[in-house]
């Protein structure tokens, strides 16, 4: 038995067809190799489970998951990196009847788990994930609660302590790509409301209609946007777009710096589609990716986001602010048209769904600017929305 987790010795188990006990972020589980034939068969008969019942494959890097699972549709990706790594598993459709021993008698449908286990973060293989219990039986928040007959046939037996000790939330994700459906078929660790909040945003606007949409909840958007664009001064030649959306703010900018080129970011590919119609297509790159991801290659002359940073949490705002200011030539721009926490409560006047609107002050987000290394100032204000100018110094 081991007394911590070992990447090394549980890939090993893995690869020679063994069967493990580990801590999960849950409850105890069982792995094994998934496309193992003996092994799996083992597992399932230390569960007493029936083989036409499906398991999940367990990846323990959400990029290796993404990497070997092509046939997921974009909008589909993007609803995995806010739900993952996390307490949850998915069902996915699985077109490509991928790891079919990890499916019951259902290869169309495929069980996905990426948990938060920090001594198995360097497993680079999945496995079949089960939890330690026999079939119908507690979850086991100890190791101890695993039932002996399990201990006792496992290959490797890990000691993780105790766990929190409720099952992941189990969420259909299989109607997703095609109108945004999904449903809870179990009630675990996460709650319906995180739940609603990573999923309801990717589909949280009807591109067709966000243009009115936004005028009618936002009066002075258009003045937002001319602020933003003339923040954003004179002469670019590479921009980036934080938040493409539509297209809005992308063409006004590609009018005011005329011999720029523009990469456009935005995680809904509805609205990147709207976008596209509209924008010059040699001057214009548009890439399905969340704020949080790796940014475009850079060095910019200017970096633009409207109405979108506001989505993201302190933390996650800070660590963007970072990754802007790396990706900024030397006297660059990052202009930044947003919604904040008003300082008078009564100034709020813009309609936010909250665990999807996440504003913070606009003294915040200055003091987390000039932290992040840059020169920053308000250059607009209006009740609880704010344009703010920061630059690179150039030396």
């Amino acid at each position: 038995m081991l007394s911590a987790p070992d990447p090394e010795a549980f890939e090993r188990c893995m690869s020679v067809g063994g069967v493990a006990v580990f801590p999960a972020d849950t409850v105890y589980g069982l792995a094994c190799d998934p496309t193992n034939p003996v092994a799996v068969d083992r597992l399932y008969s230390l569960k007493r489970r029936r083989r036409d019942k499906p398991s999940a494959v367990m990846f323990f890097e959400l990029e290796l998951a993404l990497a070997a699972l092509p046939e997921l549709g974009a909008d589909t990706r993007v609803a995995l990196s806010r739900l993952l790594p996390g307490a949850v598993s998915v069902l996915l459709c699985n077109p490509g009847s991928r790891y079919p021993l990890a499916c019951g008698d259902d290869t169309s449908t495929l069980g996905l788990r990426v948990p938060v286990v920090e001594g198995l973060r360097g497993v680079g293989r999945p496995v079949l994930q089960s939890s330690a219990n026999v079939a119908d039986g507690p979850e086991a928040r100890r190791l101890e609660q695993v039932p002996e007959s399990i201990r006792r046939a496992a290959d490797m037996v890990i000691d993780g302590g105790e766990l929190p000790g409720t099952a992941s939330t189990v969420i259909d994700l299989r109607d997703y790509e095609r109108d945004g459906g999904w449903k809870i078929v179990r009630q675990g660790a996460v709650s319906a409301s995180v739940a609603e909040a990573a999923l309801a945003g990717q589909f949280h606007f009807d591109p067709a209609g966000y243009e009115e949409m936004i005028r009618e909840d936002i009066p002075v958007y258009d003045l937002l946007q001319d602020e933003l664009t003339d923040a954003s001064g004179d002469g670019a030649r590479r921009v980036l777009e934080l938040g493409t959306g539509t297209g809005e703010t992308a063409a006004r900018l590609l009018d005011r710096h005329p011999d720029a080129d523009l990469v456009g970011v935005d995680e809904s590919t509805g609205m990147l589609e709207v976008a596209r119609s509209r924008l010059p297509a040699d001057r214009v790159s548009l890439r399905v990716a969340r704020l949080q991801d790796r940014l475009p290659d850079g060095q910019f002359d200017l970096v633009a986001s409207a109405l979108c940073v506001h989505h993201l949490l302190a933390d996650e705002k800070r660590d963007l602010f970072d990754r802007i200011h790396a990706v900024l030539a030397p006297g660059g721009r990052f202009v930044l048209a947003d919604v904040v926490v008003a300082s008078d409560p009564g100034h709020a006047t813009t309609t936010l769904t909250p665990g999807y609107d996440n504003p913070s002050t606009l003294a915040e987000q200055l003091r987390w600017l000039a932290e992040s290394g840059f020169d920053a100032r308000a250059t607009w204000v209006d009740h609880d929305l704010a344009v703010v100018l920061a630059q690179r110094p150039r030396n």
